[in-house]
């Protein structure tokens, strides 16, 4: 396990804090009064049906959009009270596999992976190059890779290499949005082993948003569930679950159940009423 400088894990000490947040644009309102709690090294992921909020979560989490009631604090620091180069420095302590990996067309392997090394540290090119083939050995890829551009490999080489280069610079918060969608069953267990491995290897804290629910079971310490604003009386709670995987089953929340189990019974009643089938 890599140590990290000044990092804590204290019974009670929470990496990230979301504080009554509602995020909206314009007159559409995404998340209403989200409360979320995040315990350094927990691996929370969030579930929902599309249009819930799970990405504007994410993106809320790390900056990119801002509650316009509520805070959101990383390592007890509001970022909304953050100054640009104070909120800049805070995110190089962010790893982010995107959906679509987001690597670089135009440069190798190892150019992607070292991007934030060279961008973000004045290590020496030697010290990267060592960074760079122990993330690329993490994700169980070869060196041969390293000299490849992003078009020679496949998708779940792909989603590996930008694993990889989320974790070059050791990030104290990994945030992966829908991290197996597109892969094979078989190489969405090999993503999951390997965020299960990263969290294992660098005492990482984790936040994965996913509709697969192999991947929620498998990976997470806790679940929590988000609803669509559209589809809740203004006085219900958009956060439907919150708790460990194994109580998912029994939540008692037939809208949890409909989700876990796939089951489109009420959403087709609901769009045969419109007139939409």
């Amino acid at each position: 396990m890599v140590a990290k400088a000044g990092k804590t894990n204290e019974p009670g000490q929470f990496l990230v804090e979301i504080r009554d947040a509602s995020v909206g644009f314009g007159r559409h309102e995404v998340l209403r009064d989200i409360t979320v709690q995040i315990p350094r090294g927990e691996t929370l992921v969030v579930i929902g049906e599309s249009g819930c909020g799970k990405t504007v979560l994410l993106k809320s989490i790390i900056g990119l959009v801002r509650p316009y009631q509520g805070s959101v604090l990383f390592d007890g620091n509001d970022l909304s009270k953050l100054r640009q180069q104070e909120l800049a420095r805070e995110r190089t302590r962010f790893g982010f596999l995107f959906q679509g990996a987001a690597l670089f067309d135009s440069m190798t392997v190892r150019q992607n992976i070292s991007f934030p090394l060279r961008e973000h540290t004045k290590k020496p090119a030697d010290e990267i190059n060592q960074i760079v083939e122990d993330r690329i050995a993490d994700v169980g890829l070869p060196e041969t890779v390293l000299d490849q551009k992003p078009v020679q490999l496949s998708g779940g080489m792909r989603k590996r290499v930008g694993l990889a280069r989320a974790m070059a610079m050791n990030p104290d918060l990994m945030l992966y949005d829908e991290p197996t969608t597109g892969l094979d069953p078989i190489m969405s267990d090999v993503i999951n082993e390997l965020i299960l491995r990263s969290r294992e290897r660098y005492d990482v804290t984790s936040v994965v948003v996913t509709h697969d629910m192999r991947t929620a079971r498998k990976v997470a310490d806790r679940v929590i569930m988000l609803y669509p604003l559209g589809r809740l009386d203004e006085d219900e709670p958009q956060m439907i679950f919150n708790g460990p995987p194994e109580d998912i089953d029994g939540s008692g929340d037939a809208r949890v159940t409909q989700f876990v189990e796939g089951e489109a019974g009420e959403r087709l009643m609901e769009m045969r009423q419109r007139g939409a089938l």
